[in-house]
């Protein structure tokens, strides 16, 4: 197979784009995702692949809890700053204010919405990233807003 096309075609996947939290005790996680999708309606389901070596994959594997935020189509600098490590101070996660959820994971108030997620598995892929299964628990809806896809951002993930 030839490495560029595969790339290329692999890049033109549909994504959108979201923002992962989590925490373990004092310790907290937070990541831009895009591999995301619904996988059951009963029990809600959501699969993302979290890349293995990651604050929010170990976060999320030690507390079993998550929380998934859409990010709307304006937003694309509150997603580019959870492209850096997690740094929590002061109330805030890389910049950007947080507030615990009902499962105690981080919640990002600034995005329009949230689903609360219990880690129902995870599945290793023998691969750099791990599928992890969610189970929604809690949701909100603060604003209905055209989520932000890969394909409206410069940047590629994926190949």
């Amino acid at each position: 197979m030839d490495a560029k096309v595969k790339q290329k075609t692999l890049r033109m996947l549909s994504n959108g784009v979201y923002v992962l939290t989590s925490r373990s005790e004092d310790r907290y996680g937070a990541a831009t995702v895009t591999w995301v999708s619904q996988a059951s309606f009963k029990p809600p389901l959501i699969m993302a692949a979290v890349r293995r070596e990651s604050n929010v994959f170990e976060c999320l594997a030690e507390s079993r809890s998550a929380v998934l935020h859409i990010v709307g189509d304006r937003q694309q600098e509150i997603a580019r700053r959870f492209f850096f490590p997690t740094h929590a101070a002061c109330g805030t996660i890389n910049g950007e204010t947080f507030m615990d959820g009902k499962t105690a994971a981080p919640v990002l108030p600034n995005l329009p919405a949230h689903i609360e997620c219990h880690v129902e598995q995870i599945v290793d892929t023998h691969g750099d990233h791990a599928v992890v299964i969610l189970r929604a628990v809690e949701a909100e809806c603060q604003e209905r807003v055209r989520p932000l896809t890969m394909a409206a951002t410069p940047w590629n993930y994926g190949g």
